[in-house]
């Protein structure tokens, strides 16, 4: 093959390589199938848990943040649509010494919010996140440690994401996977029974379920929270 001729086979084989990358990047970084559940300005699709309405204080939409103040009062807000197999991706931030989290496997029925819960919280100040890593962001609260994390300190802006597919349950952070279980599962039972939910009957069972944003008393604020339907 001639100089002229090697040139072009090399030119052409940088060109389909970039391209199938670009391709992927753009796929992966698509918002396709992708539902805001927030639009950043009011609380529509957003009602108290047990009750109808959405509350008249503690939460507030704040340049473009749906943010709870400290000690506001208001309860948990939860989602007015049901999710079964889903992928939830949004934004967060912290005040110092915070306490929150986004709950999912929620049912109304049951009178009390509890579910399977991503902490969110002040990691060296809060009194529950020093009792251990199961109490930490990132964990199934009260029941799983997180992983190895990358985890931006209260006042900045952290990045979550829950996967739900069939049995199987990931929590990723700031781009990583840090946790992941098998509803059904051995160790899932034995972290069970270790945590407070021991005696919950529902509690590591899978059901159609609203996304929950937990009132704690403290100050938390939420943006870009979007979901998607998976197969």
């Amino acid at each position: 093959m001639n100089l002229r001729l090697l040139s072009a086979a090399l030119l052409s084989l940088v060109v389909v390589s970039t391209g199938s990358i670009a391709a992927e990047g753009t796929q992966s970084g698509s918002s396709s199938g992708w539902t805001p559940l927030f639009d950043g300005k009011t609380t529509a699709g957003w009602h108290s848990f047990g009750k109808p309405g959405f509350p008249e204080k503690g939460w507030v939409v704040e340049d473009g943040w749906l943010k709870h103040t400290a000690k506001g009062g208001g309860g948990d807000i939860i989602t007015t649509d049901l999710f079964e197999n889903f992928e939830l991706r949004w934004e967060w931030k912290v005040a110092p010494g915070a306490n929150s989290g986004v709950k999912y496997f929620i049912d109304e029925k049951r009178g009390a919010p509890i579910g399977h819960e991503y902490q969110l919280i002040d990691d060296s100040l809060h009194p529950d996140a020093l009792v251990g890593p199961k109490r930490q962001t990132g964990s199934l609260y009260d029941a799983l440690p997180p992983g190895k994390r990358e985890l931006h300190p209260p006042g900045q802006v952290n990045t979550s994401s829950i996967l739900v597919r069939g049995n199987h349950v990931e929590h990723w952070l700031n781009g990583h996977r840090i946790l992941s279980y098998e509803i059904g599962s051995a160790e899932l039972a034995a972290a069970k029974e270790a945590s407070k939910f021991k005696k919950e009957a529902k509690w590591g069972t899978k059901f159609a379920t609203p996304i929950l944003l937990q009132d704690h008393g403290d100050e938390i604020s939420f943006r870009k929270l979007e979901i998607r339907r998976l197969k």
